[in-house]
């Protein structure tokens, strides 16, 4: 019975390289392993319509998530505001991601790599 756990031990066992033997193995290489699975998270802030360029540039990297300060365009014209963010939603929607704004002053957008919660109630602001 020993003898037969012995050879059963030794045929489960990982053979161990002799002495002049060398174990071959591949080498990988991580060059450029690193920047493609990092999702980068950037700040941007809106004071004029052609500062949207930036943002859809980065949006259309593959794991962008864009965190938009709106305020300055915000109080300095609305109607830039608006167009700003049909500009930001309609290339959303063309690379399958998603954006939502958070409190007054920003707006999220991300790449279809992820997606925004939104709670199914929201509870009343009372004062």
């Amino acid at each position: 019975m020993r003898n037969f756990l012995l050879g059963l031990k030794e045929k489960l066992s990982a053979k161990k390289p002799e002495e002049g033997e060398f174990e071959e193995y591949v080498e990988l290489g991580s060059e450029g392993a690193e920047d493609k699975g990092k999702v980068m998270v950037r700040p941007f802030m809106i004071e004029d319509f052609e500062d949207i360029k930036p943002i859809l540039d980065s949006l259309r990297e593959v794991y962008t998530i864009a965190l938009v300060n709106i305020k300055p365009l915000k109080e300095k014209d609305l109607v830039e505001l608006k167009r700003a963010i049909n500009k930001l939603k309609k290339t959303c929607d063309a690379i399958e991601g998603d954006i939502a704004g958070f409190g007054e002053d920003y707006i999220v957008a991300v790449t279809n790599f992820a997606s925004i919660y939104r709670s199914k109630e929201t509870e009343e602001v009372r004062e």
